[in-house]
């Protein structure tokens, strides 16, 4: 399997929530007051490096604040919390306190990722606040929309909140479970398949292993996998086609060879295409609010246009589909992609798209 042509890959910038996408927000419930925003908990006083379980550097600072603004925050973020799971009901939350504020400058996030206890039972949780980025929160939509996967997240003027995903990280889950006993390889392949072609659909970038989690979940018979992202920072924003398909990062070249080690490629074909119809089912589904936040993403400016023009130039050429060239957005790219993976499923004949990224 060939790498793709490497080019510098410049940092994202931000780009502001549009009146169509706020809208949209509120309708489906996704804005609300919070009473602690992103800029505030920027305001720390001091921070020291955080390091992991076993004693390694990390990417995170724990942050302290002055004491009177502490407190304040204290109860501030609790309501945050009971806000993003229990729609604001705080009797259900006294028992609870923030133990630690963490922040991390690597990303285009720049997140804080706030540690909340359990004081009756010592049991932690987490959740984010970061700058509210548009792409970003198109981003979580549609992983919530056209995936399996469902996500908790709130937005407050430039503030977003998002709840912890949990999971293995892929890089970790690479060194440490790929070759163990308790994880069937077909499994494993499967989902990776699925997970690349849900990525690719829905144009979701940067999927290198660290981006990634997996979900080992016991079943009856031995145990079931699934992958989910949890970055979102690279949603629809560069040209290369191949920045949308995870097997081909390098990073993730142990999992690509390792479908190619366990996987024929007729099956591989097989559950590319169980994952292109469970799409368009899941877009049947929420058909009006999918619509809707496609339209708004049609009308927002995510990318560069010359970063629309190279993508949907290899999308035409990958899908043989020469509408993909009068698109003027990412908006409009990912709409004609889930239309070619409609007209394929339709097609008497299975079409030859995963042929390339098997080989």
């Amino acid at each position: 399997m060939d790498a793709p042509r490497q080019r510098t890959q410049q940092k994202k910038p931000s780009f502001a929530i549009g009146e169509t996408l706020r809208a949209y927000l509120r309708r489906y419930r996704r804005e609300a007051d919070l009473p602690v925003t992103y800029l505030r908990l920027r305001r720390f006083a001091e921070s020291a490096p955080l390091s992991d379980a076993i004693g390694r550097p990390t990417h995170w600072e724990t942050v302290v604040y002055d004491q009177l603004e502490m407190e304040s925050l204290q109860d501030g973020l609790k309501r945050v919390y009971a806000i993003l799971r229990t729609d604001g009901d705080l009797s259900v939350m006294q028992h609870l306190y923030v133990d630690r504020i963490d922040f991390c400058a690597f990303g285009n996030s720049a997140p804080f990722r706030i540690r909340i206890v359990n004081a009756y039972n010592d049991n932690a949780d987490y959740f984010y606040l970061k700058r509210a980025d548009s792409s970003r929160i198109y981003g979580l939509e549609l992983e919530h929309v056209l995936s399996p996967n469902r996500l908790n997240f709130l937005t407050c003027g430039e503030t977003l909140v998002e709840e912890h995903i949990a999971g293995i990280p892929g890089d970790s889950f690479t060194k440490s479970w790929l070759g163990r006993g308790e994880i069937k390889p077909i499994r494993l392949a499967k989902e990776l398949v699925k997970f690349n072609e849900r990525c690719f659909v829905r144009l979701l970038g940067d999927m290198r292993s660290y981006n990634f989690v997996v979900v080992v979940t016991p079943d009856f018979e031995d145990f079931q996998v699934r992958i989910r992202a949890m970055d979102f920072d690279q949603q629809s924003y560069e040209g290369r086609m191949n920045f949308y398909r995870p097997q081909f990062f390098k990073d993730n070249r142990p999992l690509a060879l390792f479908c190619i080690q366990h996987l024929r490629l007729e099956t591989a074909r097989q559950y590319q295409r169980e994952e292109q119809v469970l799409m368009l089912k899941r877009a049947a589904v929420s058909e009006e609010r999918l619509g809707l936040l496609l339209g708004a993403m049609a009308g927002d400016e995510l990318a560069p246009a010359a970063h629309v023009r190279e993508l949907g130039a290899a999308l035409a050429a990958h899908y043989g589909r020469e509408v993909y060239l009068t698109c003027r957005s990412m908006g409009d790219l990912v709409r004609e992609n889930l239309e070619s993976i409609r007209l394929h499923v339709a097609a008497p004949q299975v079409t030859e798209v995963v042929a390339d990224e098997m080989e």
